[in-house]
């Protein structure tokens, strides 16, 4: 989908972090932007900042995993602004880290019921509206690096991430001969308040008062240390937007954001392809689980080239 200018986009979690980020590279590329999110507060806070640009917005506010909402918020961001083209399923939570076995269902049944639910509740309400109109179109589904190259203790969230890249490489596979595509985007650290919005927008049903708390931030430098300004390694939501812009543009399968986490990525793929037994193929067995043996979508990949913003 090379031509955003003047199409409209839905995002999901687009009052603040990642989602913003992605809402105003939408905004700079001319697009027409719906802010789903579930802080209304928030979604007043921002929608200034395109106003005063120019950029046409409208927000509204959205639990994405309330479906009979989802539906009513599809429908008032096509009576605003007409045809959705550009679906983003960025809306996503965490809860603390700690074993699986140490968590509470609550922190499941809150961490699943957005990350991974909330994402299946957006492609069934939307990308058939999107599939109606002829025009073409394209889905984002936000996942995580984590959810390609896991991090310990962090179980719940892991597990809805890598949930997420493979629902979208399925979706591609089922969009395959439309004039639709399907992302899943992978970022590194970003900078965000995902930590905070996870505690404010949990449900009181949901809570869970003896729940694993993050991890302490690392300790000063000790006196006379060079100085570590951990905030500026985190990349800036808005350059993240414009990744996302670019792998919309190019129809990438994944659109990742750092290129630090490519040797972990091969050592993943180098050790699965090491756990395979070695021993000679039956290719009539090949050939009649051909759905499993290959996937075209994989083909579709191009190689990225670095930032061409500025």
């Amino acid at each position: 989908m090379e031509n955003l200018n003047g199409k409209v986009a839905f995002i999901t979690g687009g009052a603040s972090g990642i989602g913003l980020g992605i809402a105003k590279a939408f905004g700079r590329a001319g697009m027409k932007v719906v802010i789903a999110d579930l802080r209304q507060n928030a979604i007043d806070e921002v929608l200034p900042f395109f106003k005063e640009k120019g950029w046409p917005v409208h927000g509204i506010q959205l639990n994405v995993t309330d479906r009979e909402a989802y539906a009513k918020a599809a429908d008032e961001a096509e009576a605003v602004f007409g045809k959705i083209h550009v679906l983003v399923n960025n809306a996503g939570v965490e809860v603390g880290s700690s074993p699986l076995w140490k968590h509470s269902f609550k922190d499941a049944d809150f961490i699943v019921g957005v990350n991974l639910m909330g994402v299946i509740n957006g492609i069934i309400t939307i990308l058939p509206r999107i599939l109606a109109h002829g025009e073409g179109g394209h889905v984002v589904s936000t996942a995580s690096q984590s959810g390609m190259t896991v991090v310990p203790g962090a179980t719940l969230y892991n597990t809805t991430k890598a949930a997420v890249i493979g629902m979208m490489e399925t979706v591609a596979s089922d969009l395959k001969g439309t004039n639709v595509g399907a992302s899943a985007f992978i970022p590194g650290p970003v900078r965000g308040d995902l930590a905070k919005n996870s505690k404010n927008v949990r449900p009181e049903a949901l809570k869970n008062d003896n729940a694993p708390v993050a991890p302490p931030p690392p300790p000063p430098p000790a006196s006379g240390a060079p100085a570590f300004n951990f905030d500026a390694m985190l990349m800036p939501a808005e350059e993240a937007g414009e990744r996302v812009v670019r792998g919309i543009k190019r129809g990438d399968l994944y659109i990742f954001t750092h290129s630090e986490f490519k040797d972990v990525v091969k050592a993943k793929t180098d050790a699965i392809i090491r756990a395979i037994p070695d021993q000679p193929e039956d290719l009539d067995m090949k050939k009649m689980f051909s759905f499993l043996t290959w996937n075209p979508v994989y083909d579709t990949q191009k190689p990225v080239p670095g930032p061409d913003w500025n």
